[in-house]
Order: C-alpha cells, then structure tokens, then sequence
C-alpha cells in the first residue's frame, strides 16, 4: 500500500477515561462493523480482567478505512505497571491520540505514557473527552493539558497541538466547544491532517524490528512490528538477528495484517504497515529482521527494569486439590510462567531456592496480581509469597532502591494524617497545592517499597475520599527501613469448618477474615491481632450443649462481619514468613511454615496460644 495512505496512531488514556469507548465509536462509524453484525462492549478489552476493570493491560492493534486511507490504531496499557508494553508500542507509531476526562483532566498515569511519547517525538491530538459530564470544563481539562505538556519539556510543535471535543458513550464529536454536535469524521480528518506519514525507503533493504508478540491456536506466536524499510513477502529467506550477536536465516510462512480487528493475510508489506509474522521458530521481542545480503542489528527497545519481585511455589496446603484446580504441578507452573514472559518480556521469571520455586519480577503490585488473577481463572492452583523490592548497587558498592512519583488528591482536612502516613513510608513531598474545591495535591517521592499496602491505608485516612496515582522514576540511594505491618495475625490451631461459637470469642481480640464455615489447617491465618504478636487459636470449637441449650440458640450468635480480601488486599497484608494459597474458588492466608514447633524455632518472638 501506498505508504502516504498510512497513519498510524497510539490511543493514551488514563484508566476509565474513555479511550476503548471512543475505539468503539472510530470502528463503527468507519463501517468497520457491518449492517447486521453484532457490535461488542469494549471490544479492544479483549482479556476478561480488562472488561471487569475497566484498565488496558496488553497492548492490541486495529486497523480502519477512511476515505482512503488506512489508520493502524494501537490501544496501550493506562496503567505504569504495564509500561513495558507502552514503551514497545510507541515505538510503532508517529502520533497519539491523548484522551482526557473533560472533568477529570490528566491524570499521573496519563503523565507517564505522555511523557514517554512526547520523548520519541511523536505528534500529539488532543481528545476531550465525556463533554457531556455534569459539571465538567473542557477548556481547564484543555488547559491542563498544556501545562503538563510544558512539564514535560514539550517541542513547539508539540505545544501546538490540535484538539477537538466529544463523548465516545454518545458518540458526539466537535471540532470547537461551541460547534454543534457532528461524528467522529472530523477526528478522522485531524488524524489524516495532522499525523504524518510513516517514513522509509520502499526500494530499501527490508527492515522490521519485532515490537510485541501475539498467540494464535492456529498459527501459533505470532511476532508483530512495523515494516522500516523494504517490502516484506511471505516465504522469502530473511536474516534474524539475535541479542547476543548472532544471525540466523529464517522463512516466515505467513504475513498478516489487522482489518479491523481480525488479522488477514497479505502478499506484501511496505514501509509503515504493522504486520503479524507467522512461521519463525524463535523470537523475542527487540529482534531484527533484514535482508540475508546485509543483516541489521538494531538497538534493542529499552524497557524500564522491574522493581517488585514474588515468589511461586506450589501449593503444599493440607486442603490442596479440593478447590477447583486443575494445574498443579511444579512443570505446570514453570510452563505457565514461561509462556507470560514470552508475551510479557517486562515479566521476568528465574528459578528459585526450593522445589518447584520461581522469581517473578514485574513493574508493580498490580502486574503481578494481574498475572496471578488470570492464573487462577485459567485453573492453576499455586501459593505466593510476600512482594519483595529489587535492589541494585552502584559503581562504588552504595545500595539503591527504586523510587516513585506518588500522587494525592484528598479534602484538605484529611490532608494532615495523608502527609504523615506517606512521610513514615520515607516519602518526601515535592509540591503541594489546593484547588478551588478544597481539595489538596499532594506530590511525593516515594520507596517502591513504602507504597506496598499504601492505598487502602490513605483510604481509610480519608474516609475513602483519596485518590491516588504513582509511576516509576529512578533508583535513588536506600532510605532506611520503613515499619512494615506491625500487629500479629491470628492462626488456627486445628483443621475443621469454623464455628460461629469459636469466632465470636475471638472478636475482641482482633478482626476476623474468615466467616463461619470456612474450612481451615493448622497455620492458617484467620485474622488480624491486635497486639504485636501472633496467637494460635481454635476457631472449631463449638459450644457446650446441654439440655438447657440447643444448637440451633447458637446459629443465632451475632457476628460483626468479616474482612473480605481482595487478592491486592492479600499480598499487601503479608509479611515475609506467611503466603498466600491461590485456588480458583478461594484465596486463602496461612504461614509459609504450618508447623507451630519450627515456627518458634525461626520466630524472634514465639507465638502466643490461647485455648
């Protein structure tokens, strides 16, 4: 295809500020969907967790006809755990369409990816999007934008950025505020207008640098990149150059390319396509394709390192097997976690001390848990261990610590309690300010390691008014130690369904994060203490019947109800000797030692018990 017929565009966009929705819009009003086809919510959040979540996770690529020409849309993670896949992306394309909430404005996610475009020189267009909020400002939503585009250290071409007005839910769009309401054409024009063509040789030698990976049942790994230079043709001989030097021959059997969202073969590819490669036996992402008479070794894509690691283990519980899993086995889960590092090369997976043990490393809590999550539907049945911060040293032997910008927006009366919290995670406040609401911005430079539980904590602080956004900066020296959780958990004693009777006894001594019924083992945590120890207690006992006392007087015990953990909730509770058991059904909290007698024997303080 002509290559001046080409745009290629990136959507940015902070999590639930539209960006899949107006994707919606873009395909249907291009007539990507057909009279009588079934038109699919969210249909770019293809991954289950990505439609409960309203959050992009991996990176997926679109494709549209417009009065001739065709736009290669690429829908990239809202979120800086999954940095990884925006930085490969961006790389494909030569503009971004940045969606802001027009009552919202940017956001700290929104700043990462920006940035991140901004530095490769990409061409920016401005979406204001959900004009038809109550109580929105479009034109401060506008305004922000600049600001935080000087911030960023913009161009002058950049900072002259074309922008125009809708709502994807509506499927409204104005080239000004004041327009009336027209279609998603006039988004279109801009992108033709004002997005340029992607540049390259066509008589060159051909040239690709493989970007990201995608699977299919039929063809297999599938290796997706943008054509350089040169005219790409299945079943022709090409060079493959590796990381460590090395060139090997290769014939890809199949060229696709995405109509709409469905991948078709192709004959040919010329500069500025985003193909799909079928038929390479190995590959990773940052390899090269060349011509055989002249291999090219281009610089491999940078990607910003991990910063939290956990530890996957199989399940070794007393209840293992009886909750829906399916996959159990050292071999299965090295399997599994080598198949998400080829699909996810910012996820790293080492082999551990310990039988069946691996290292994953991801770019924050959320990949990880994301991972962990997706496991379990799939019907792997593991445990996994607290989440640990990785740490380098410099040139002189100083150790150094990933840190992050973290951000605040809170009432300014729970402003006083939020800035404490954060100081005693070492966070140091870089910019405070307060808007005409009231409300506080709290900037803050923060350990990795201090943000580990921090959210539901400023929740809580706040009364559930917090809201917070934090991503990667850099690593700075060690900032001491930072109090981890400092109260006790309480743990069963013996195996058996727990009682109402036995856990209302155990109220006062803390909160419960079993209810009645739940089967439990010896070493399994049950709830949270409040003292600084941990305390061994019976949650199966019943009460005593006699003939003054039925059982069914003590079904009517009134219990305060229990504290449900979510799986993020789960890994920010643990601390270093505890685990968490995943299963399909039911996630559970124990010791990573069940045994009471070695766990005094490890313990600094030995455990309490309470009959």
């Amino acid at each position: 295809m002509d290559q001046s017929k080409i745009r290629n565009v990136a959507i940015i966009a902070h999590v639930d500020h539209g960006k899949t929705t107006l994707v919606n819009q873009l395909l249907k009003q291009c007539g990507t969907f057909h009279e009588g086809e079934e038109i699919v919510d969210r249909v770019m959040d293809s991954d289950n967790l990505e439609r409960e979540r309203g959050i992009t996770i991996l990176s997926k690529n679109t494709s549209v006809m417009y009065k001739g020409y065709r736009v290669n849309i690429v829908d990239t993670p809202g979120h800086a755990d999954f940095g990884g896949q925006v930085e490969r992306v961006l790389g494909t394309v030569d503009g971004v369409l940045l969606v802001v909430d027009a009552f919202e404005g940017p956001m700290a996610q929104t700043r990462f990816v920006t940035k991140k475009a901004l530095e490769l020189g990409l061409t920016p267009i401005i979406v204001v999007n959900k004009i038809d909020r109550d109580g929105c400002n479009p034109l401060l939503a506008l305004d922000k934008v600049f600001d935080l585009f000087c911030e960023l250290d913009a161009t002058e071409e950049q900072l002259d950025f074309d922008r125009v007005f809708g709502s994807g839910r509506k499927g409204i769009c104005r080239a000004e505020l004041e327009d009336p309401d027209g279609d998603f054409s006039i988004l279109m024009d801009k992108i033709i207008e004002r997005i340029p063509a992607p540049k390259g040789d066509p008589n060159g030698e051909p040239l690709l640098q493989i970007a990201s990976l995608e699977y299919s049942s039929f063809l297999g790994r599938l290796a997706v990149g943008r054509v350089q230079q040169g005219v790409f043709k299945p079943n022709q001989t090409y060079a493959q150059a590796f990381p460590d030097g090395t060139v090997k021959n290769v014939r890809p059997q199949k060229l696709l390319r995405y109509e709409g969202l469905t991948p078709k073969p192709i004959e040919e590819a010329g500069p500025g396509e985003i193909i799909l490669i079928a038929g390479l036996d190995y590959f990773d992402i940052g390899d090269t394709l060349s011509s055989t008479n002249n291999p090219v070794h281009l610089p491999r894509i940078h990607i910003d390192p991990p910063t939290i690691s956990m530890l996957f283990t199989v399940n070794t519980s007393p209840l293992a097997g009886k909750y829906g899993g399916k996959f159990m086995t050292g071999n299965q889960l090295q399997e599994r976690l080598e198949r998400a590092h080829m699909a996810d090369p910012a996820l790293l997976v080492e082999k551990a001390e310990g039988a069946s043990t691996f290292k994953v490393s991801g770019r924050g809590i959320l990949h990880l848990t994301i991972l962990v999550e997706n496991m379990r539907r799939e019907l792997y049945e593991f445990t996994i261990g607290s989440p640990q911060v990785i740490f380098q040293k410099d040139e002189s032997g100083k150790l150094l610590e990933p840190v992050e910008d973290f951000k605040v927006e809170v009432p300014n009366e729970f402003s006083g309690a939020c800035i404490q919290e954060i100081q005693q995670r070492k966070g140091e406040m870089v910019n405070m300010t307060t808007d005409e609401n009231d409300r506080v911005s709290l900037e803050f430079i923060v350990p990795s390691r201090g943000l580990i539980g921090i959210r539901p904590k400023l929740l809580s602080l706040s009364k559930g008014y917090a809201v917070t956004q934090s991503f990667f900066k850099e690593y700075q020296p060690y900032k001491g130690e930072i109090p981890s959780r400092i109260n006790g958990v309480l743990i069963a004693k013996e195996p058996g369904e727990a009682a109402s009777y036995a856990l209302s006894n155990l109220e006062d001594r803390g909160y419960l994060i079993i209810g009645p019924g739940a089967e439990v083992y010896p070493g399994m945590i049950v709830g949270e203490h409040n003292r600084d120890v941990d305390i061994t207690v019976n949650v199966t006992k019943g009460k005593h019947l006699t003939n003054m006392r039925s059982k069914s007087a003590d079904d009517m015990i009134q219990l305060t109800p229990y504290r449900r953990m979510t799986l993020e909730e789960c890994v920010t509770f643990i601390n270093e000797d505890e685990c968490i058991e995943v299963t399909p059904e039911v996630l559970r909290i124990r010791k990573t030692e069940l045994d009471p007698i070695k766990r005094k024997q490890m313990s600094k303080k030995p455990a309490e018990d309470d009959d």
